[in-house]
């Protein structure tokens, strides 16, 4: 299965994702974010009716479509999978969000008073450049709400571990946020997801295992011992927090603004 055929993937798992769940938790989501911290932190982020919100690397959208739903704005979702993008408009219908597909960076053109950048910091080797063109991007005043993998980089052995470890990125936290001060925004909100994301990490290993026969009839058995090894090492780090994982809202001041956190 090429990489972009995101449907049949989606459709194998989502019997599984929904089971790993608690109710009302699942929101079409490909990561270890309940809705609950979604809605959380786009609430952080002070999305609201009227707010524009670019969100990078949105795959299928299910955040999105929440948000979206949930607390209402103009939406914009970016990712270079055209058939995430084609999944993300189906589940859309109704709602005014808008799609593209493209490969970021760099940012689509226009100003945003939110971006957002979910469960996938770590994809990028060059933060500090995706992070200049999140600072552009931003309006005045505006918020960009992230989650990060925090720890330090992946060793050898890591590596070995990790199924397609060339696209995991980890970054210490003061590196962080030295970086988010350089490209000129300012934390002002974090909270530390760590034990909540080990514990779907588990879930979602357990869910898949229990519908493992299901699932490889139609992804294939060695696409899933792929997905299963992706998630095992993410279980083990989070626990012995080799990595953590932290969510952020950070602002791009107005003119004259204090540019200290909180």
């Amino acid at each position: 299965m090429r990489q972009d055929e995101r449907a049949p993937f989606a459709q194998a798992l989502r019997r599984a994702r929904e089971a790993a769940y608690a109710p009302g938790d699942y929101v079409e989501q490909e990561s270890f974010m309940r809705a609950g911290e979604i809605r959380t932190l786009a609430e952080r982020a002070g999305i609201a009716p009227g707010v524009s919100v670019l969100d990078l690397c949105c795959g299928v959208a299910g955040p999105g479509r929440f948000v979206t739903r949930e607390l209402g704005c103009a939406y914009l979702g970016v990712d270079s999978s055209q058939s995430a993008i084609e999944i993300a408009r189906v589940g859309a219908r109704g709602l005014p969000c808008r799609f593209e597909v493209a490969e970021v960076p760099p940012l689509p053109a226009g100003t945003f008073d939110v971006v957002l950048l979910l469960e996938t910091m770590l994809a990028f080797a060059d933060k500090e450049t995706l992070l200049r063109g999140i600072s552009g991007a931003l309006a005045a005043g505006g918020r960009f709400a992230f989650t990060l993998e925090e720890g330090l980089p992946l060793t050898e052995s890591d590596r070995v571990r990790m199924p397609d470890a060339d696209t995991v990125w980890l970054t210490p936290l003061e590196e962080m946020c030295t970086l988010l001060k350089r490209v000129g925004l300012v934390v002002r909100w974090q909270d530390d997801w760590s034990r909540s994301h080990r514990e779907m990490a588990d879930s979602l290993l357990d869910a898949f295992a229990a519908d493992a026969t299901a699932v490889a009839s139609q992804i294939g058995r060695r696409a899933l011992d792929d997905l299963l090894a992706a998630h095992r090492p993410w279980s083990d780090w989070l626990e012995t927090g080799r990595v953590r994982k932290i969510a952020f809202v950070a602002e791009k001041p107005r003119i004259g603004l204090s540019t200290e956190s909180p």
